[in-house]
């Protein structure tokens, strides 16, 4: 079929509702439209389901279950994917970051998880399930996330990968003193790489620094860029180039900005 975006369940549990989603229509012969008719939605917010640019709500869920005939096996499904840890647009932007042939990161107070231990990512995951921001389950689907993405970047060939670190990120001890020597260890290494760059915008910065929030930069297999951020609250991945240009500009000026990888690693090392 033409146009047919390939869906992969592993992605986040609203892939596998989308997937799941598409399997029973396909099973019936039935087009988005067709399904939609049945459900009282549009052929648009119908195919925004099936590719997880759109969570199911509990009436889309319910809706579905009514066309098809499947009981509330949709609609326990659908209520999984509102009760993940993750914000919404980041499981999208998981998705891109897999096949992404750049990847260009900029944090704030904390290790990106990609370049995370995961003794670091035990103590900041187990530290939001103490407080009770997230459940256990949550806990373990975003460790398990972590370690995915961590692992995508040993494909061949590798992603370049350009890293900067507010001076926070290795300031902030997090685990104790032996989960942070290991981390640091991990980032050493990691600048080591052929693939890779890592930086360090110190405090000193000040005014200079570009951004206030972490930012996300993807460069695509065809070369176009999607950027994805996030507050505490929500995340957004843009792809229109008319917006993503500005902060691709300013990410450049902060790698220009920031210490060299030599001397960055210098400051990790004797942090």
């Amino acid at each position: 079929m033409v146009n047919r975006k390939e869906l992969d369940p592993d992605n986040s549990l609203g892939a596998a509702f989308g997937q799941r989603l598409r399997t029973l229509r396909d099973e019936r012969g039935w087009t988005q439209e067709d399904l939609a008719a049945r459900m009282g939605y549009t052929g648009t917010h119908v195919s925004a389901v099936e590719t997880g640019r759109r969570s199911p709500t509990p009436r889309f869920a319910q809706n579905a279950d009514r066309a098809f005939g499947t009981g509330d096996r949709l609609e326990r499904q659908g209520r999984a994917v509102r009760d993940t840890a993750l914000l919404e647009g980041f499981p999208e932007y998981v998705g891109h970051e897999l096949r992404a042939e750049e990847i260009r990161l900029f944090e704030l107070g904390i290790i990106p998880g990609l370049l995370q231990t995961e003794g670091y990512s035990a103590a900041i995951t187990m530290a939001a399930v103490s407080r009770g921001a997230i459940t256990e389950q949550q806990g373990e689907e975003r460790l398990a996330l972590l370690a995915r993405r961590r692992a995508s970047l040993e494909r061949t060939p590798a992603p370049f990968v350009h890293v900067v670190l507010d001076e926070s990120c290795i300031r902030r001890q997090v685990g104790g003193p032996e989960v942070m020597a290991a981390q640091r260890d991990r980032l050493v290494r990691f600048a080591e790489l052929p693939s890779t760059v890592v930086q360090v915008a110190p405090y000193d910065l000040g005014e200079r620094r570009a951004f206030d929030l972490p930012v996300n930069l993807l460069t695509l297999r065809d070369r176009s860029v999607v950027a994805y951020a996030e507050s505490a609250q929500q995340g957004h991945l843009e792809r229109d180039m008319r917006l993503v240009q500005p902060i691709l500009t300013a990410y450049h000026q902060l790698q220009a900005e920031a210490l060299s990888q030599t001397a960055s690693v210098a400051m990790i090392s004797q942090s």
